[in-house]
C-alpha cells in the first residue's frame, strides 16, 4: 500500500486543544484521489501507482489524456501524481481517501512556495545592507562580486538578485492534529508551503 496522498492547500485557522493552548494549523483538502494507473517491474522498471485528483469536466481534456483515462475506466482529473511502494494489494479505480492518516501521525508535506518575483539580495539572501544615512552611497547594494585581474569573472554559486520563490518545497515532520474523512479534510500541525488552493502532497513520515 502507498504511503501518500494528493490534496488542496484550503487556507490556515485554529484549533483549541483540552488543556486550552491555541493551535495553528492548515487545512487541507487530501482526496478521494482514484487509482489511474498501476506499474510494475516488468513493464516499467519499478513498482508504483499514479493517482488522479480533482475531476475534470467531460470534454475538458485532450483526446491523448481522454484515451488515458478511458483506458483505465476512470473519471477525467486534473492533476495526476505518482507514488511508488508496494501496490500489489491495489488496482486500477480504487479509492483513496484521507483515512489513510491519523490523529497524531507525522506527515512531509510537498508544495510549491509562494512567487515573490524578481527580488535583490536583502530579501533572496538575508545580506545586512549598507548605511542608510550620513551621506552612505552603498544600501541595498550586493556589493563587489568578483576580483579584477584574477580570475577576471564571477565566482559560480555567487548570491546574486534573481527569481525568488515558485519553488517545489518539502516540510518535513508536521503532526496531523485532526482527521475528517465525511469532509475529506485533514488538519496539520504549522504552516506549508504555497497558497490557498495550491496542490500538495502528503506522505507519511
Amino acid at each position: 500500500m502507498i504511503t501518500g496522498i494528493i490534496g488542496r492547500k484550503l487556507g490556515m485557522t485554529q484549533v483549541f486543544l483540552e488543556d486550552g493552548r491555541v493551535m495553528p494549523v492548515t487545512v487541507i483538502e487530501a482526496g478521494p484521489c482514484s487509482v489511474t494507473q498501476k506499474k510494475g517491474v516488468q513493464t516499467d522498471g519499478y513498482d508504483a501507482v499514479q493517482l488522479g485528483f480533482d475531476e475534470a469536466r467531460e470534454g475538458r481534456t485532450n483526446k491523448p489524456m481522454s484515451g488515458h483515462f478511458k483506458k483505465s475506466g476512470t473519471q477525467a482529473f486534473k492533476v495526476l501524481r505518482e507514488f511508488r511502494g508496494d501496490v500489489s494489494d491495489m488496482e486500477t479505480g480504487q479509492k483513496i481517501t484521507v483515512e489513510m492518516f491519523a490523529k497524531g501521525d507525522k506527515v512531509d508535506v510537498v508544495g510549491t512556495s509562494k512567487g515573490k518575483g524578481f527580488q535583490g539580495v536583502m530579501k533572496r539572501h538575508n545580506f545586512v545592507g549598507g548605511g542608510a544615512t550620513h551621506g552612505s552611497m552603498f544600501h541595498r547594494a550586493p556589493g563587489g562580486i568578483g576580483s579584477s585581474a584574477w580570475p577576471s569573472r564571477v565566482w559560480k554559486n555567487k548570491r546574486l538578485p534573481g527569481h525568488m520563490g515558485d519553488a517545489r518545497v518539502t516540510v518535513k515532520g508536521l503532526e496531523v492534529v485532526d482527521v475528517r474523512p465525511q469532509e475529506n479534510v485533514i488538519l496539520v500541525k504549522g504552516a506549508v508551503p504555497g497558497s490557498p488552493s495550491g496542490i500538495v502532497i502528503l506522505n507519511k513520515a
